[in-house]
């Protein structure tokens, strides 16, 4: 039990620094807080704790290894990856901007234009379709777990792993919608829509140039 527990906690050491690092998955968290308010935002903290389980079963199956050996399927999801970034992102730039004051932060989804299953998908597939995750579950799974480690035990840790994510998010998606927040960033909804854009394309650009390892 021990070293189970020693395991663990040498994988939520380094999985901490990738909770907060800024990705796609916070940018996508931060513009559901702010332009779909808090529930919606909520949701898609769920979706993205939803798909790291997927990248965690995958990975303790060994399918993880086998896309980080063929090109063509690491390209497969890359380029869906690259699609998806650059889909939100466009509409992102083509919104028109929203008041937050008029949308509470625990207004019902219908008021704000979002359905749960919408905001659930939006961060499920930002984080599924992201070839970086393969490479990254796979390296620290075969890095500090050993091969021995019963498989519930792995999709225990997995768990574990996905609490921790959708906890992270679930606070910044407390925070961005608090009322002052709120207030501030009705004033720049538009530019934030703008610039929010640009990031998606921008990390789909940059997922473009990714290449197998």
């Amino acid at each position: 039990m021990s070293s189970y527990l020693l395991e663990l906690a040498s994988l939520m050491a380094i999985f901490s620094f990738a909770i907060i690092s800024p990705g796609a998955d916070l940018a996508m968290v931060m513009r559901q807080s702010l332009v779909h308010g808090r529930r919606a935002a909520i949701v898609t903290s769920f979706g993205i704790g939803a798909s790291l389980m997927v990248h965690v079963t995958y990975t303790i199956l060994g399918l993880g290894l086998i896309i980080s050996q063929s090109i063509y399927l690491f390209n497969v999801v890359k380029w869906c990856g690259v699609a998806y970034l650059v889909y939100i992102g466009v509409k992102a730039l083509r919104a028109k901007g929203t008041d937050l004051t008029l949308a509470p932060a625990d207004a019902d989804e219908t008021k704000v234009g979002q359905s749960a299953l919408r905001a659930f998908s939006l961060g499920f597939l930002a984080n599924l379709l992201n070839p970086k995750a393969v490479f990254f579950f796979l390296s620290i799974f075969s890095t500090v777990v050993a091969a021995h480690t019963p498989i519930a035990v792995k999709f225990g840790y997995g768990l574990v792993m996905a609490s921790c994510l959708i906890a992270w998010f679930v606070g910044v998606s407390l925070f961005m919608t608090t009322p002052k927040m709120r207030a501030a960033f009705s004033r720049m909804s538009q530019w934030i829509d703008r610039t929010s854009g640009l990031v998606f394309i921008a990390l789909g650009i940059k997922l473009a140039t990714e290449k197998a390892h």
